[in-house]
């Protein structure tokens, strides 16, 4: 019996099906908004957060990467005290946090409206390891107005850390801001 498909036409067959299924599970920009500068002493810049720059576009995302065992993330610092840098009380309890507390907002897509609130996720990075807990989104959907502190969208790949994650992960002071970590659900 004759094969229909050569063993190079299998192969590339194969081929095209992985690149789909690989395109399918990526997360690409679902819009853009453009930014308005902020009134004066309205963006608050505490841990080096950047703030909207009047008609720069910025992508905004309703997803993130998919998740596996270890998601590839990059950790930021983020102040969950009232008066920080995160704009108003956490999304999940409606309470602000002390930055000594390990505690995080994910990315709008890792989010996934509100389903890890108050749940733990376990960080990798730097050669450590630490459980935080999930209490905010960072909103990867909105941005440049008072409620997200007229910083932009957040992108797609962020665990934003209090102060105490990064400290637990050992990264000195002068470093902190931007780290490539993995994350899990503990």
């Amino acid at each position: 019996m004759t094969s229909f498909f050569s063993k190079g036409s299998t192969l590339v067959i194969l081929l095209l099906a992985i690149c789909l299924v690989s395109e399918a599970q990526q997360c690409r920009p679902s819009g853009r908004i453009r930014g308005r500068k902020p009134p004066p002493g309205q963006c608050n810049q505490e841990d080096d957060s950047d703030c909207c720059k009047a008609g720069k576009m910025y992508p905004t995302y309703t997803c993130s990467p998919p998740m596996s065992g270890n998601t590839q993330a990059y950790l930021t610092l983020n102040s969950f005290e009232a008066g920080g840098d995160g704009g108003g009380p956490s999304e999940c309890d409606g309470k602000y946090h002390n930055d000594n507390t390990p505690v995080v907002a994910l990315s709008t897509g890792w989010y996934n409206g509100g389903s890890r609130c108050l749940n733990n996720i376990r960080i990798n990075g730097n050669g450590r390891s630490v459980v935080a807990m999930v209490v905010d989104e960072c909103d990867s959907t909105e941005g440049c107005y008072a409620d997200h502190d007229y910083q932009p969208p957040c992108p797609n790949n962020i665990v934003d850390a209090s102060k105490a994650v990064w400290k637990a992960l050992g990264v000195s002071e002068d470093n902190w801001g931007g780290l490539d970590i993995t994350w899990s659900d503990a």
